[in-house]
């Protein structure tokens, strides 16, 4: 009995060809690149931002073990720690001219984990599961917000002015649910509680695919000149959140979630006054 099946006789053999006649291996990530205005293609990752990127996949996937195991304020600190590695990957990138096509979908599937699913499970195994069916219903409707937020986040790249966001940005709402988590880990089960985690976990699904606007504070200038007063306010903020960091973040993070709303119905009210002025 014969085998057709031809077994490649050389490396080669391996490999498969583009449209612009090289050669690459098949499996390997191939991305075109512009060199001196002529796109060329090449062929591999950048290792250090997408390295940082696998460190937050990695937290976030800590952060749900640990909520599974009921060290809840391991699994809301290592949120927090998604959060930091994931405004450095881009930052580095960026610094390092090391940008990708493939950088920027795996940043997105890591964030969908560790701002998505991470805080979802983390807040559904710290108090919503008992709650029943309402209590995963209310933490799919974060879960189903982070995934269209970072979706029209994608879409939205250069058409948007970079100065703010629509909607919650999934990092922020990620640190209103863990910040929540952390500042009543240990307090003992009640109404009041359950109450406030169906608002932040449902409101915070909610504010991420509503179309209002939040700072992005991408337009601030961190490398030019400041007065030397500003190292001194930065240093009392360390000192403000070193003294108790889990009530200062989650009020901090919760008061910009709040911000939104506020400013779009001080807008709203603004336009009626002006309306009816003329």
């Amino acid at each position: 009995m014969s085998d057709d099946r031809k077994i490649p006789e050389s490396e080669e053999e391996t490999k498969v060809g583009n449209s612009s006649g090289s050669e690459f291996e098949p499996g390997e990530v191939v991305e075109e690149e512009l060199v001196e205005g002529a796109p060329v293609k090449r062929r591999g990752i950048y290792l250090l931002p997408n390295a940082l990127t696998t460190a937050s996949l990695f937290s976030g996937f800590y952060a749900i073990v640990s909520a599974a195991n009921g060290m809840f304020d391991n699994a809301a600190i290592a949120v927090f720690v998604s959060m930091i590695l994931d405004g450095l990957d881009g930052r580095v990138a960026r610094m390092t001219n090391t940008q990708s096509k493939f950088g920027e979908e795996y940043d997105s599937l890591a964030d969908m984990v560790a701002f998505g699913v991470a805080p979802g499970m983390v807040a559904f195994f710290w108090s919503l599961n008992e709650l029943g069916q309402f209590g995963w219903a209310v933490t799919f409707i974060y879960l189903a917000g982070a995934a269209l937020r970072l979706a029209r986040f994608n879409t939205q790249i250069g058409s948007v002015d970079k100065k703010f966001f629509v909607g919650l940005a999934s990092p922020a709402a990620a640190a209103c649910v863990a910040g929540l988590v952390w500042c009543f880990h240990d307090v003992d089960p009640a109404t009041w509680l359950t109450f406030m985690t169906i608002v932040v976990v449902g409101g915070s699904g909610v504010l991420m695919v509503s179309n209002i606007l939040y700072r992005s504070f991408k337009d601030l200038d961190l490398r030019g000149r400041v007065p030397f007063a500003a190292i001194f306010l930065v240093v009392l903020i360390f000192v403000v959140v070193t003294l108790d960091p889990a009530t200062v973040l989650f009020t901090g993070f919760l008061i910009y979630g709040l911000s939104g709303p506020f400013l779009a119905l001080v807008r709203k009210a603004r336009r009626k006054t002006g309306s009816s002025e003329a």
